[in-house]
């Protein structure tokens, strides 16, 4: 079977990396989902899409993946270059270069 690697990204309600900290193992789908004719929800009959596994490192997933004999893929994670901080009062900083007036 086919697993993916990856560290994910915090969640839009989230302002630190608190949860983002884990590697996940997921596996990828084997069977694509339908819409079930009375209910139109989407189901599958692949249950391992359900299964996420959580590990500290990302060597711990890679070594999982090996003793189960699994194919895996690792996505390396994206790097942010860090923001400056922003000060409302250096809006008003006398020595603040203006554009726009001469």
């Amino acid at each position: 079977m086919q697993v993916r690697i990856f560290r994910p990204a915090k969640t839009a309600m989230q302002s630190g990396k608190g949860n983002a900290k884990a590697w996940v193992l997921e596996y990828e789908p084997a069977a694509p989902k339908k819409a079930d004719p009375l209910m139109g929800w989407l189901g599958s009959d692949d249950t391992a899409q359900q299964v996420r596994l959580k590990f500290a490192t990302c060597d711990e997933a890679v070594a999982y993946a090996k003793r189960k004999g699994l194919d895996y893929q690792v996505f390396a994670e994206a790097t942010k270059k860090p923001v400056p901080p922003k000060n409302y009062s250096d809006n008003f900083r006398f020595d603040k270069l203006e554009f726009g007036r001469f």
